[in-house]
């Protein structure tokens, strides 16, 4: 089957969608510069083998040669965009993209941008790599849209084809054009005014979601000080009907949605002289987590006759979120690193992590969780995987302390 849509990258953003297009009958062709990054691993982590061998029965295939760009109707970019050191979304993967498909991009060509990107991104930075590298005029002679991507691993209820897929084109054609390819794979398609608002609805998205779970922390921390049942207080608030809606504290806030405050508009050299003061609390928020976490450890420990220096201590899950194997900005990194350098002896359990490294160094793994419950001075539920007896695992261990809200009321100390 001759390839008629090319997604390039194949992480998190890329492969659901190659999966969701293949599904529908669209010859697919994944595209990696890396042969040995070309194989069909994401978010909910690498593929079956029998997966794999149904995704290419249906037509897909993996390459690394660009000159295979110049043949497909429709081009996704789903490069990664991590943060950098001074927090602000890192560019490079969106250009080298733009810069590899424009030497092959042919007219009447739709490019999608859905990698996480700031508002401007398709318009300001990606349309004129795209233009200067082939010659082309964006919204003449090819389609150029943005689409940002909602997949949220592993979701069971909302996947790919019943998540409503918002797109922007440039002109009322290009969104048109994306808008055709979309309602392929994708129950309904949301048309945005152009690709700016696209681009801003993911911002509001994501950053919506980091600014409920710093309250919710806030909440943590401060019910914690005064006696507070933070977890019974959100059982009472979320049987309201309306204007409420339930978020939950935890160790820290993972994920590959970033939270993003567009004063890092470091691709056209200026900000907006209104940041976004509320997204960068909750950032602060949010990263002092995990150092609450250490601290309520030390202090249990402390309670019960212990110190966090030679202390057993077995860190329970740690994925960004229960039941997949994704890693992305997990809290258990910075809290099992922190406990290292207090001196105390780190053991985890996570089904979905057979092998865990902290500073380059293997974190020895628990065989057996019941057993290595009852010999930890303090086991530490980090996440909440479904497969773990959470009543069980409080009879066994010496003390938990579950930061996730997920035990049995009485069974552990919640965070």
């Amino acid at each position: 089957m001759p390839a008629d849509l090319a997604v390039i990258g194949l992480g998190h953003l890329g492969l659901p969608l190659a999966q969701a297009a293949t599904a529908a009958g669209i010859g697919t062709l994944g595209y990696d510069p890396d042969p040995h990054a070309a194989t069909p691993s994401g978010a909910d982590g690498p593929l079956s083998a029998t997966e794999i061998r149904r995704l290419l029965a249906a037509g897909f295939r993996t390459t690394a040669d660009p000159a295979t760009l110049g043949k497909v109707r429709t081009a996704v970019i789903c490069a990664p965009t991590p943060l950098g050191t001074d927090r602000a979304l890192d560019l490079t993967g969106i250009a080298e993209a733009a810069r590899t498909l424009a030497a092959r991009l042919r007219p009447h060509t739709t490019v999608i941008l859905e990698s996480a990107a700031y508002p401007g991104t398709t318009e300001d930075f990606l349309r004129p790599l795209l233009e200067e590298g082939s010659g082309l005029t964006a919204g003449r002679d090819f389609h150029l849209a943005c689409s940002p991507s909602r997949h949220d691993p592993g979701n069971r209820i909302h996947r790919y084809r019943n998540t409503p897929k918002v797109i922007g084109g440039l002109t009322p054609a290009c969104t048109e054009a994306a808008a055709a390819f979309y309602g392929r794979i994708t129950d309904k398609v949301v048309r945005a005014r152009g690709p700016r608002e696209a681009e801003t609805s993911k911002l509001l998205e994501t950053n919506y979601r980091h600014v409920n779970i710093a309250l919710m922390n806030e909440m943590a921390v401060f019910c914690h000080d005064i006696g507070v049942d933070l977890w019974d207080v959100i059982r009472c608030a979320e049987t309201k009907p309306f204007g409420f809606q339930t978020f939950r504290p935890g160790p820290g806030v993972g994920g590959h949605a970033t939270p993003i405050d567009p004063h890092h508009l470091s691709h056209k050299g200026r900000s907006p002289s209104h940041p976004l003061r509320m997204v960068e609390l909750a950032q602060e928020v949010n990263g002092r987590m995990p150092g609450y976490v250490i601290q309520r450890c030390a202090t249990l420990l402390n309670e019960h006759g212990k110190s966090a220096r030679g202390a057993r201590i077995l860190l329970l899950g740690v994925t960004y979120k229960p039941d997949i194997g994704d890693q992305a900005a997990s809290p258990a990194r910075e809290i099992g690193s922190r406990l290292r350098e207090l001196g105390a002896h780190l053991t985890y359990h996570d089904p979905y992590v057979p092998q865990w490294r902290l500073l380059d160094r293997p974190v020895p793994r628990a065989d057996s969780l019941y057993e290595a419950a009852a010999a930890a001075d303090l086991t530490v539920l980090l996440q909440p995987h479904r497969t773990y007896d959470l009543q069980g695992l409080a009879v066994k261990a010496q003390l938990l302390l579950d930061t996730r809200g997920a035990t049995p009321t009485g069974a552990a100390h919640r965070l």
